[in-house]
């Protein structure tokens, strides 16, 4: 048997893969976004980015496009390393000043919205690619208006809620908070710095106190539902996001390697830097988070199997030259 056939013959006895060890079977995408309330781009993701139900969601997707919202879950800076209000201008907080989802920081009072209620709260936050880092979640203050332009003052100064390295169940970061008395309709924003990384991703999240309706106009607001597992799975190939290895991303990344071009956004208060906290579930993401030398590649089926015996074949051939 030649050496050609014989490279062939094992790739189709299934070695390829066993060559390949280490190649991922399927795409790894990143990163995250809050599912519990529902932020506005998991919202517009569950009702599908090509006939979105709401209003407020089509008219995201005509101002962003439908690829926005496959990448639901990166909307991020990758060199934030805590400086988010200088990188991040008023009006495009959703967004994180990026051009690419602008949709989100529509000035509307019809987002969908999450039934909240004042008290204790577990929020979820799905993650696709787990990271160490900190949360913080903010509270728009009293008086707070949606049709118009979110801005940084629109902010509570403090976060109620501030966790490092929560827990990681099922997929998604667990952790507890003490939501403030509010009436009406408000917005949660929130920030997930890694420090892992200076990559932070940030989201806004449309909740409705009790029955009051007064920021609404008086229409109910529509129901936000975070996408399931298997919707996220079914729209997967429709993803540009890559991971390139969890420090230096490729894809999408390349546009935010820099900070947004708009940096008139106020310096920000010394008290709304993240802080490494302690977390009952600090342990539980220590085996789980992403290092920034881990390397994600997506190669599978057919193609796994052509390049394992293209390489091999390489390697025949340079043993038969070097002979």
């Amino acid at each position: 048997m030649t050496a050609r056939r014989k490279a062939i013959s094992l790739a189709a006895l299934g070695f390829a893969p066993l060559a390949l060890a280490g190649v991922a079977a399927g795409p790894a995408f990143a990163h995250g976004s809050m599912t519990d309330p529902v932020s506005r781009v998991s919202a517009c993701f569950a009702e599908g980015p090509e006939s979105p139900k709401s209003a407020a969601c089509k008219a995201a997707v005509a101002a962003s496009g439908t690829q926005a919202f496959y990448d639901w879950n990166e909307v991020n800076i990758a060199n934030a390393a805590g400086n988010h209000q200088q990188l991040i201008p008023d009006g495009k907080l959703c967004s994180a000043g990026r051009d690419k989802y602008k949709g989100l920081d529509l000035p509307r009072a019809d987002w969908p919205a999450s039934t909240f209620a004042s008290g204790n709260h577990t929020f979820h936050y799905k993650a696709t690619a787990p990271h160490k880092g900190s949360f913080e979640l903010y509270l728009t203050k009293d008086g707070y208006d949606p049709g118009k332009p979110l801005k940084w003052s629109d902010l509570e100064t403090k976060p109620f809620a501030k966790v490092t390295n929560p827990k990681l169940v099922n997929g998604e970061y667990v952790f507890d908070g003490v939501v403030p008395n509010k009436s009406g309709r408000h917005l949660i924003y929130s920030i997930w710095q890694r420090s892992d990384s200076p990559e932070a991703f940030y989201t806004c999240s449309d909740v409705v106190f009790g029955q009051d309706n007064t920021n609404t106009g008086g229409a109910p607001a529509p129901t936000a539902s975070a996408p399931s597992d298997e919707e996220i799975a079914d729209e997967a190939d429709k993803s540009t996001v890559d991971h390139g290895g969890h420090g230096g991303h490729g894809g999408d990344h390349a546009e935010t390697s820099t900070a947004p071009e708009n940096t008139t956004a106020p310096a920000a208060p010394a008290d709304n830097a993240p802080e490494a906290n302690g977390s009952a579930g600090s342990e539980n993401l220590a085996a789980t988070g992403g290092e920034s030398s881990t390397p994600y590649i997506a190669v599978g089926g057919a193609a796994a199997l052509a390049l394992g015996a293209a390489v091999m074949f390489g390697s025949v051939r340079r043993n038969r030259h070097s002979r």
